[in-house]
Formats: structure tokens, sequence, C-alpha cells
């Protein structure tokens, strides 16, 4: 393996292992204030993210390289509000998109057509995963903080993923 990308590909681990832990604190501050269907939303977002990880572990080894699990800094954990959940969920996202399309291009430049190759999954996976997050944050902000708006949102978040992965 390329050792530059060998390199961005273990940045990407960490990447997407912080990601991860990121979206397990959100569960955890959803779950604590009572949003149990956005609590749901969110594990299931960090098991994904984990599950991301462990694609490109398994990629790295196979391909003769020597993938590092990271160590990563505990996510903040006391946030104000649904908005800013669903505003870091996206930030998180527009900034995984990007390190993944830095990969992309750094196969380009080094004519490595197996990484690229392996890589259109990712790209794919943070179109769908954008989308989502924009829709919730687009909801979020119509709701305003109306709390039966929230309430809502909370028992129907999993329908609004649905719809969004489908358009």
């Amino acid at each position: 393996m390329i050792p530059e990308i060998e390199k961005s590909l273990n940045d990407q681990v960490k990447y997407e292992a912080k990601a991860s832990a990121k979206y397990l604190s959100m569960a955890c501050w959803a779950d604590i204030n009572g949003y149990n269907g956005i609590a749901e939303f969110f594990y299931a977002q960090s098991e994904e993210e984990r599950v991301h990880m462990i694609k490109l572990i398994k990629f790295i080894n196979e391909r003769s390289g020597k993938a590092v699990v990271p160590e990563i800094e505990k996510p903040k954990n006391d946030f104000k509000s649904l908005m800013e959940l669903f505003e870091i969920f996206l930030e998180s996202e527009e900034f995984v998109t990007a390190q993944i399309n830095n990969v992309i291009f750094q196969c380009l430049e080094f004519k490595d057509y197996n990484v690229h190759n392996f890589m259109q999954w990712y790209v794919a996976e943070q179109l769908e995963e954008e989308a989502i997050a924009r829709t919730l944050l687009d909801k979020l902000k119509i709701i305003g903080d109306d709390k039966s708006g929230h309430y809502l949102f909370d028992r129907d978040i999993n329908t609004f993923q649905v719809a969004a992965e489908e358009a």
C-alpha cells in the first residue's frame, strides 16, 4: 500500500471513530433529556460510524497495510438544545465528506484506483448522511422552540430518516 494513502486511510479510521463517539455522546444527552426517538437515532448513527471504521480497518489490513486503532478524546456531552445537536450532526457529516474527498483526490494523484474504487462506497454513503442531516435540521428550523413540535419530531425522527434515504 502506498504509505501516503495508508496514512490517509488511517486518518479516516480516526474520523469515523470520533464521529461514532460523538454520536454516542449525543444519544446519551438525548436519552437523559427524554428524547427517546432522537436517542435511538443517534445510537444507530454511532453504530453505523463504527461499522464504517471497521470496514476501513479490514480494508487497510487486507491490502497489506497496517491499520491503527486510534486514540480519541472524550466528545462533548453537554448540549444546549436539539438545534445544537443537529447542527453538530450536519457539521460532522460535512467534515467527514471533505476528508473522504481528500482521500479520493490522493488516490487519483497516486493512481491508486483500487483504493479509489473502494472509497466510492463512502462517497455514496456520505451523500445519504448529509441529506439526512440537512432534512432533520430543516425540520427543526421549521419547528423552532415549539415543545409540542419537539415531541412530534422525537416521535417521528425515524420516519424522516427513511424519507431522506428514499429521496
